[in-house]
């Protein structure tokens, strides 16, 4: 019995391409209530009562303002949310 023999090498396969996710951005969410400027405000200060309730200790400014950061923007996404602006 004589056997067919098949490419030396597997044809590699063609994928289809990637579907881009759709992301929305918590700033993007809440443009219509709540400015660029506005927000970063709202997480400085957010951000400032933070490290004033450590009594300014060095060394946790990006937790700060992550934290208040976050903080802010569930806030600004609950009123988008309930339909009350900022």
């Amino acid at each position: 019995m004589s056997r067919e023999k098949g490419p030396a090498s597997p044809t590699p396969r063609k994928r289809a391409p990637r579907k881009a996710a759709v992301l929305v951005s918590a700033e993007s969410a809440v443009s219509p209530f709540v400015g660029p400027e506005q927000r970063a405000a709202l997480i400085a200060e957010a951000a400032f009562f933070r490290a004033e309730s450590r009594g300014f200790a060095p060394g946790h400014e990006v937790e700060d303002w992550l934290a208040a950061e976050s903080e802010v923007d569930a806030k600004l996404m609950l009123a988008v949310e309930s339909g009350l602006p900022g």
